[in-house]
């Protein structure tokens, strides 16, 4: 992410002036759930600034909501970035590790009858709050003395009250236009252990409380937030400057929309809990974990990241970008492999029934260092199923009675016959083979007009094939019909496993997480469920690159 925008225009001026000496960034997620695609953007833009002008990016966790934060969330936000290809060093801080401060600055607050207890619930704070076009309530808890709220707040620290009885609220103005303005609550009673502090705590902070004043503490120069966070600004800065410490600058820049993917922790969390998916590493999940597993590498989603504009207006890009992006980087980097997902036997009559040849197979087009392989050819293959049509379409230029074509690496063959099991569906098709064609064209100048994979019946090891299609029917996930919500767009066949596919000998062993490019169909990435007596492989991506496409129509119309 090397293209100038307006965040980097802001720093290099803050530089230029000696506003700062150096830049300190910080990606604060909240560890309540995995990392997605979504956060992959503030991660690039977070470390790659600080990276870019020799500065530092903290790894701040604001752990301060007891009751949905897990350490197995923390442990899996770190192995993501690192993943990304980021480091923070020794700059790894904890929201929960500022408590005391925390406490001690609301008590300052209180002090300057600008924090008041409010024993309303939360429902009645809702009530309270007013409309967009209608100014809020005052609590009737509002006026109470500062000595009051002290006790008060003191007794809720020690656990004197159940969840719920009460809350500490900033005082601030219930007739504001903005509404995060009206009396935010910056404290609420949770009897809940925490995974960092114990039971040390039974009231915690709020996010919006936690936020600006833990950018403080770590002396932020410029703290990155997307756009939800713009009208949460002002609050941030009044309680900075009601503490009169150290303000950093919070710049807002558009969240990611990605067609077809959700970018909501709290929507994702839904779906992993009801079981729509199997896990926050389910490769249907748009969650960096999910895209590990699927296939995705840590270049492809970078250079996703520098492709987007980082801007103020809110744009939903193409999830073409995105696996156009992983096509760039697999295609430079994969090995080449034929495997058949959907097979028919092809038994070539004339061929002898005991002669193996090895055919030599290239590994990689776009690397000649990576050499070649070689291939058993037989008798009897495995063919797609699809690459052969008994009465074919006039464009169909593949298999079919009476016509010639070429098997890759191999010989021209030329169907003669079908047979069909007791159902009436294909199970064999018989060919006859030309020898002089192998690895190449016909000596007498013959032409085919189809090239198809294949693997030997006798040499091939059976694997299991996991194909995905979007988790979502529709482009904007949270687009829903009257009474319904973005449930009800969960595409019920977004996965196909197939158990009785082939490929060549050669792939053996497989390591979980090994990417080839099965020729014809596509990226293919093993399954962490492989194991040397299963070997699972997962389509990362299909072949067919649907962003190119429509890039090179737009090039030739200007």
């Amino acid at each position: 992410m090397n293209k100038k925008d307006f965040i980097r225009e802001i720093i290099e001026e803050d530089l230029r002036t000696g506003k700062h000496r150096m830049v300190c960034t910080r990606f604060p997620p909240e560890p309540n759930g995995y990392l997605h695609i979504g956060h992959a953007k503030a991660v690039c833009l977070d470390f790659g600034v600080a990276q870019e002008y020799g500065g530092a990016c903290n790894l701040r966790f604001d752990d301060s909501n007891p009751t949905k934060e897990k350490q197995e969330y923390i442990d899996a936000i770190k192995a993501d970035i690192r993943w990304l290809g980021y480091d923070w060093g020794d700059h790894e801080y904890y929201a929960s590790d500022y408590f005391i401060q925390l406490y001690e600055w609301a008590l300052q607050l209180i002090k300057k009858g600008k924090a008041y207890v409010d024993d309303l619930s939360a429902e009645q704070i809702r009530e309270y709050r007013g409309t967009l076009i209608e100014p809020g309530t005052p609590s009737p808890f509002r006026d109470r003395s500062i000595e009051e709220n002290l006790d008060l707040f003191e007794r809720m620290k020690n656990g004197e009250f159940p969840d719920g009885a009460k809350v500490l609220r900033a005082k601030i103005d219930m007739a504001a236009g903005n509404m995060n303005m009206r009396d935010p609550v910056m404290y609420r009673i949770i009897h809940t252990a925490h995974h960092r502090q114990g039971d040390a705590w039974c009231i915690y902070p709020t996010y919006d409380w936690t936020h600006g004043q833990s950018d403080s503490i770590e002396r932020i120069t410029h703290s990155l937030c997307s756009i939800e966070f713009e009208d949460h600004r002002p609050l941030y800065d009044w309680f900075l400057e009601q503490l009169g410490v150290y303000h950093p600058r919070q710049i807002e820049f558009a969240r990611l929309n990605i067609t077809y993917i959700l970018t909501s922790t709290r929507k994702l969390r839904r779906i992993v809990e009801q079981g729509h998916v199997r896990g926050w590493d389910d490769p249907r999940m748009p969650t960096l974990a999910g895209l590990r597993r699927r296939g995705y590498t840590p270049a492809s989603i970078r250079d996703f990241c520098g492709r987007i504009s980082i801007a103020k207006a809110a744009t939903t890009i193409d999830i073409a970008l995105l696996e156009h992006c992983l096509r760039e980087d697999l295609n430079k980097h994969a090995s080449r492999v034929m495997a058949v997902i959907d097979p028919v036997k092809l038994v070539i009559d004339n061929y002898p029934e005991h002669q193996v040849e090895e055919l030599d197979a290239i590994n990689n087009p776009e690397d000649p260092s990576a050499g070649t392989r070689k291939v058993p050819f037989s008798r009897v293959l495995y063919i797609e199923r699809d690459d052969f049509r008994e009465d074919a379409p006039r464009k169909f230029y593949r298999l079919t009675p009476g016509r010639e074509v070429r098997l890759r690496y191999a010989y021209f063959v030329k169907c003669v016959d079908v047979i069909r099991d007791n159902k009436g569906i294909i199970s064999e098709i018989h060919c006859t083979y030309d020898p002089a064609t192998r690895g190449g064209d016909a000596p007498d100048g013959r032409k085919v007009k189809a090239t198809l994979h294949w693997v030997s019946a006798h040499h091939a090891r059976q694997i299991e094939v996991r194909l995905f299609e979007h988790l979502f029917i529709r482009e904007d996930p949270n687009e829903a019909g009257e009474g319904q919500d973005f449930m009800t767009n969960i595409n019920p066949q977004s996965i196909e496993a197939r158990t009785e596919c082939y490929i060549e000998p050669g792939v053996m062993p497989v390591t979980p997480g090994d990417t080839y490019q099965f020729e014809r169909l596509g990226y293919f990435t093993a399954d962490q469920d492989t194991h040397p007596d299963r070997v699972v492989f997962n389509r990362s991506v299909t072949l067919r690159d649907t962003w190119a496409k429509v890039q090179q129509q737009r090039d030739k119309a200007l």
